[in-house]
């Protein structure tokens, strides 16, 4: 991987491909690596670029600069410094926040979005909103990062041939330093961006697994706000829908961004 820096954070990131330039961006307590089952199909046809979020990955870890809005504004950076011009977009949870705020602060940069298992706001507003909250910031708290890695292993991959997969996350679970998660964690607590987005224009999907965290309800309202969007539900999948469902996924992804494409033309700002 190579790297740049932005605002004091040395960002590392990663191409691989040609075409229309696409990025896809990692949750939280995640990284890049956890794109390796998409890299050799969207390299085909796409210039993919992959980066890891301030805090993340091989990035740095610094004390301060842990807001969505920051990580969007790295976000800029690189493809500034890469020169991409507008670019085609893909989070996944966090990742997908960041798509959002990018999406709504600088709709000229994208060609396309895909919002994959995530929201465009985390507010606490009803009782159950504080229990979760309470929860999480507890046991992220309480736990070493490799407690916790082993606990999210086993709820996003239950099954007994997910043994791998579980295996193989616990372990880069394990390596996050806990300082940066749970700043990124305090980051994502009483964002939002809901209320500006029919502001987005340019082709949307959003992508929800059967068993996410959040019903397929609440992504079907938000949805409904975009004057461009779509939602594509993917059966038999939990959070980590491009690693449990990855060929389903993966066609997904393709078919929306060949469409997007074809429509697009010459490109209209988001």
């Amino acid at each position: 991987m190579a790297c740049f820096e932005h605002d004091g954070c040395l960002l590392h990131y990663q191409q691989l491909g040609q075409g229309e330039p696409l990025v896809l961006l990692h949750g939280l307590g995640s990284s890049s690596q956890d794109w390796e089952l998409q890299l050799e199909v969207f390299s085909r046809d796409y210039r993919v670029i992959l980066m890891d979020i301030r805090g993340h990955g091989q990035s740095s870890k610094p004390r301060h600069g842990y807001r969505i809005k920051t990580f969007s504004e790295d976000l800029l950076a690189l493809l500034e410094h890469l020169g991409t011009g507008p670019v085609h977009f893909v989070g996944l949870s966090m990742g997908g926040m960041v798509g959002f705020q990018f999406a709504v602060d600088h709709p000229a940069w994208l060609r396309s979005l895909c919002i994959v298992n995530s929201a465009p706001e985390v507010k606490r507003r009803s009782r159950s909103d504080w229990v979760w909250w309470f929860k999480r910031w507890s046991l992220a708290r309480l736990l070493s990062v490799e407690a916790v890695g082993k606990g999210l292993a086993a709820r996003l991959f239950p099954k007994p041939e997910q043994a791998e997969l579980r295996r193989k996350m616990a372990e880069r679970w394990a390596r996050n330093d806990k300082r940066a998660y749970l700043k990124s964690f305090d980051a994502i607590v009483d964002w939002g961006v809901q209320e500006r987005i029919g502001q987005i224009n340019c082709p949307t999907l959003v992508i929800s697994a059967d068993r996410d965290y959040t019903p397929v309800q609440i992504k079907e309202r938000y949805v409904a706000l975009m004057p461009n969007a779509k939602l594509a539900v993917i059966e038999d999948s939990r959070h980590a829908t491009p690693l449990d469902q990855p060929e389903v996924f993966n066609l997904t992804v393709l078919q929306f961004l060949a469409a997007a494409s074809t429509s697009q033309g010459s490109l209209r700002p988001c």
